[in-house]
């Protein structure tokens, strides 16, 4: 996303192991992780800007994180079905010159269609939502489970870039000049 911006990037994997919590709320445990991901970037990257995120699906105070096999993708699918939920994303960023890291969470309300179990089947063997938080990627194939969102787009893809953007240009930083 930052680089649609304009802003080069590299993708360096934090190596942070994403635990449950189950003391903290949902939107808690994503700006954990997030600050968790940019703290162990940045020990290897001391001297560069880093940003991290992270996304928790919270379902009546419960986190859906990313399933750990096909049986509990196809669970979350299913309590996720005809009904509405949070997807809270935290960043957490390290910018040069920057004392304190930025850190933000942004919070968007999604609501699902009503879903048969062959549709539930039938995209947990796409195997798209093994990797992705509460099971699914609005971005991709999920796009047609989705009812209606309130709030962000990109909030539920992963990043809030526009806020992201925002908290840059109010901290001095701006996009490169698209020339």
């Amino acid at each position: 996303m930052l680089a649609s911006l304009g802003v080069v990037t590299e993708v360096v994997p934090s190596g942070y192991a994403e635990h449950d919590d189950p003391s903290l709320a949902p939107a808690a445990l994503a700006q954990r992780h997030a600050r968790a991901k940019l703290d162990a970037v940045r020990e290897r990257f001391p001297n560069r800007a880093v940003v991290a995120a992270d996304t928790v699906v919270d379902v009546d105070g419960v986190a859906f994180g990313k399933p750990r096999d096909e049986a509990e993708a196809r669970r979350m699918l299913s309590i996720l079905s005809g009904r509405a939920h949070l997807v809270h994303t935290a960043y957490a960023a390290a910018l040069p010159g920057i004392e304190r890291p930025l850190d933000r969470l942004s919070t968007t309300m999604v609501t699902f269609h009503a879903l048969e179990q062959d549709e539930i089947d039938a995209y947990v063997a796409s195997g798209e939502p093994m990797d992705k938080a509460g099971a699914y990627g609005i971005q991709g194939r999920a796009a047609a489970l989705v009812a209606s969102i309130d709030g962000d787009y990109f909030t539920v893809v992963g990043f809030p870039i526009g806020l992201f953007v925002r908290d840059l240009a109010r901290s001095g930083f701006a996009l490169p000049d698209p020339k």
